[in-house]
């Protein structure tokens, strides 16, 4: 499926239909409401009031950005778009949160933690279906458009609800339920000789810069995005501290990463940058290396029990060396152009750090499996660290442990050197 470009199209000030989307929260705040009415309404109301002016700001700057040539002003504004679509991910997760009355930034059994990557969702301007809708129905099918007034309100509604979905489950199902509403659509209403005369407005989740596409395509790429983006949300809040926190956040991120390649398998030509193949490849490989170290952490938690348990610490090592791995790849992936000149730089820095530190911990948990005073001698061969086929492990590790030694002195000489790089390794994250 191709996203046919547009390079202009009508732009319309709809400040007070952006603001109507908030309207939904308010609605499910109530019962939190009665329970301490001054103070959530007071942070309610000054939430609103931050929305309502950035989004201000983003349409006085999407006037600037369209109507000027100017390449220096063009990227200035594009640059102050980016800081408002960041304010206002913010605004609108905080928003989120208050509304089911939770006030969960960091989960709680969690005091030091590695931070995980999340994505913003893309946003949109509200959209008039039923007048293309009606109009179609009447002219190519020859039947009464307003007879079909209440399933076009429902899809709109439907429409309106993703706007803002909420950060769980309930949020997921609301876009798949969008998604395949739109499937339908686009097997029944429009096709090379016939096509609502619909235009779909989306902002870049990175630039914030806006984008304007007539192929619905383009809505069902970006409410796939959403639903990529809203799956790594959901995996960043997850509480790795526990068994049952780190499998729903493994989980969460590779689902993220199968929506990102279906969407990058299946749609091409994108308007957004956050949507070209590129970004797509980049993210998916972010997702993997994501969900790569929540499985590390899930091993680690029994492992805790058992710390000089030489199987455990191997596998430990064979673990952190393929998370190693597959954040080396996502660092190497940002570092390159385009994505590069549109991509956070701390992202960018936060994937080298991950990579370096986990290079680290492979390190360590190979000398700790090294100078264990194992009586049986074979027991080691029989947990020889075998390297992933996909992606090979950094340093040292992966051919220090497939040509352990069998003496204990040996093997302790070696585990003295794979901690001393581990320890070198952290002095460099350090600097």
């Amino acid at each position: 499926m191709i996203l046919e470009e547009r390079s202009d199209g009508p732009g319309t000030d709809e400040d007070s239909s952006r603001l109507q989307d908030d309207s939904s929260i308010l609605k499910d705040c109530d019962s939190i409401l009665q329970k301490q009415p001054c103070q959530l309404q007071n942070q309610l109301a000054g939430l609103h009031q931050q929305i309502s002016k950035e989004l201000r700001i983003r349409t006085g700057a999407e006037n600037l950005y369209r109507a000027t040539s100017n390449t220096w002003v063009r990227k200035t504004v594009a640059l102050e778009l980016s800081y408002v679509n960041s304010n206002l991910q913010l605004l609108k997760e905080e928003l989120a949160e208050l509304s089911r009355g939770m006030d969960v930034d960091q989960p709680e059994g969690e005091s030091v933690t590695i931070p995980m990557i999340p994505l913003g969702l893309k946003e949109t301007k509200e959209l008039d279906w039923a007048t293309p809708l009606k109009e179609l129905i009447s002219e190519h099918f020859e039947e009464d458009g307003t007879s079909y007034e209440t399933e076009i309100q429902e899809l709109e509604d439907l429409r309106q609800a993703t706007r803002i979905p909420s950060r769980d489950e309930v949020g997921l199902n609301l876009l798949a339920a969008y998604y395949s509403q739109l499937c339908f659509l686009d097997a029944r209403f429009f096709s090379p000789a016939r096509s609502p005369r619909l235009l779909f407005h989306w902002y870049d989740s990175l630039t914030g810069v806006p984008a304007e596409q007539q192929a619905l395509a383009f809505e069902k790429g970006s409410i796939l995005f959403n639903i990529g983006a809203l799956h790594t949300q959901i995996g960043a809040r997850q509480d790795c501290s526990c068994t049952k926190g780190t499998s729903h956040a493994t989980e969460a991120f590779q689902r993220a990463a199968g929506a990102f390649r279906l969407l990058r398998e299946n749609f091409s030509h994108a308007p957004s940058p956050d949507m070209s193949t590129a970004s797509l490849s980049m993210l998916e490989q972010l997702m993997v290396a994501q969900a790569q170290e929540c499985i590390f952490k899930g091993l680690l938690l029994p492992a805790s029990d058992r710390p000089d348990s030489c199987p455990a610490q191997l596998q430990l090592a064979q673990e952190a060396a393929q998370v190693a791995a597959e954040y080396g790849l996502v660092h190497r992936a940002m570092a390159q152009p385009p994505v590069q000149d549109y991509l956070p730089a701390s992202w960018t820095n936060l994937a080298h750090v991950k990579s370096e530190h986990f290079c680290a911990l492979a390190h360590y948990h190979a000398a700790m499996a090294l100078c264990e005073d194992s009586s049986d001698e074979g027991e080691l061969s029989r947990h020889i660290f075998q390297p992933s086929t996909t992606c090979d492990p950094q340093g040292p590790t992966a051919s220090s442990i497939q040509k352990m030694p069998q003496h204990l002195e040996e093997r302790r000489k070696l585990g003295c050197g794979d901690s001393g790089t581990a320890v070198l390794d952290g002095q460099v994250l350090r600097a």
